[in-house]
């Protein structure tokens, strides 16, 4: 299945814009395509609170880091503030993923565009 993006007003993908392509492409209605997306995006959150690797086949895996307290340094003023420790949503990118960036076409087998 091709998804096309040529009717987004935007060059951002929204999670509006997702729902819509659910109504439009799949069949769904409004609601239930608002419904999927957000319950999609409630579970891949979720899952990351509570600490757990996020990890979607041939798109790439999402990982909270725990970041260490630090010095840091007000680039203005040169003075030294601290930074609290703290805890950051990482993603990576998965070989397929990159290699379909980049225009490769021996990873483009099997797998399918969206938007191209």
């Amino acid at each position: 299945m091709q998804i096309s993006f040529e009717s987004l007003e935007t060059p951002a993908l929204t999670k509006a814009h997702l729902a819509d392509l659910l109504f439009e492409q799949i069949g769904l209605n409004k609601r239930e395509s608002k419904d999927m997306v957000d319950a999609f995006f409630d579970l891949v959150v979720d899952n990351l609170i509570s600490g757990d690797d996020v990890k979607i086949s041939g798109f790439g895996n999402f990982q909270i880091r725990t970041k260490a307290a630090r010095p840091g340094r007000n680039p203005r003023t040169g003075e030294l503030i601290p930074i609290d420790a703290r805890r950051v949503a990482t993603f990576h990118a998965s070989h397929k993923l990159k290699a379909l960036i980049q225009g490769d076409t021996a990873e483009d087998e099997g797998v399918e565009t969206v938007g191209r």
